[in-house]
């Protein structure tokens, strides 16, 4: 009488199962390390509410006012709705920026130790943090979006479109975390940190196009707008949310490559902090 075939947990006791390829090995350990800082998320949601205070507090007092005046050229768009992608992009972008100030307190916990000596390559570890600082941020964009919405703001609702936002969040995100995970791996102490990421949030704020077009700024605020990946994400969320025209393709590549730079510069400066 033929046998039938073998259970599953027989099969993996004789034969063991063929091992990930390299790169799906990496995409596993990038996969994981956003999962568990998103579960922090889960069990402390505070900081989604209290971090939507302020892009509405943008959006309400500076828009409205703006918009009354007619103080700043938008190409012939109310000035709320040429703000509302900037202070999407802020709003991120301040998510993202003090994300080194969390290695650093796992850093003192012994966390950090725990994870170098484990397999996972530093670039897992660093990337999986800065995808989990972008889902963060887009959530942080959907609370903005929706506050636009409720002023009157007109945003695209084009499923496509809504996907490459959350792109172009999660893209930006991830080169600001990964900025200040780098920054975290050469001043080593939160205090230290603290202070330079309140010294360069403004500056990269206001030096981008996020209040005001490029045009109107002094040739060398416009030097230092066009070194600003802030700018191309701003233009990015300006085409993709009100459909004027925008530099798509180079915007992406900025971004993307931005991206990986400060994953690798981030990774590179990683085992700092354990010594």
């Amino acid at each position: 009488m033929a046998a039938g075939p073998q259970p599953v947990q027989l099969r993996l006791l004789l034969k063991p199962p063929p091992a990930r390829t390299a790169w799906r090995l990496v995409l596993a350990r990038v996969g994981a390390m956003c999962t568990v800082e998103l579960q922090k998320l889960r069990h402390d949601r505070t900081e989604l509410y209290t971090r939507a205070i302020q892009p509405a507090l943008w959006l309400l007092i500076f828009g409205e006012t703006f918009t009354r005046i007619h103080a700043i050229p938008t190409g012939g768009i109310p000035y709320l709705d040429y703000l509302a992608p900037g202070i999407i992009a802020q709003s991120a972008m301040f998510i993202a920026i003090f994300y080194g100030i969390m290695i650093i307190w796992e850093r003192d916990s012994g966390v950090l130790t725990k994870l170098l000596v484990t397999p996972t390559p530093r670039a897992a570890l660093v990337t999986g943090k800065a995808f989990a600082a972008g889902v963060k941020s887009v959530i942080q964009a959907l609370v903005v979006v929706v506050i636009a919405a409720v002023l009157g703001v007109s945003l695209t609702w084009n499923p496509l479109r809504l996907l490459g936002v959350a792109v172009i969040v999660v893209l930006g995100s991830a080169f600001f975390s990964c900025l200040s995970m780098t920054i975290a791996g050469i001043v080593l102490t939160r205090d230290r940190l603290m202070g330079i990421g309140q010294a360069i949030t403004m500056p990269l704020f206001f030096g981008s196009n996020a209040l005001y077009p490029v045009a109107v700024m002094p040739g060398w605020l416009q030097a230092i707008s066009k070194a600003n990946p802030l700018s191309y994400e701003v233009d990015a969320l300006r085409g993709l949310l009100l459909g004027i025209h925008a530099h798509l393709g180079l915007d992406f590549g900025v971004l993307a490559f931005s991206a990986a730079l400060g994953v690798t510069a981030a990774s590179l400066l990683l085992g700092r902090l354990a010594k």
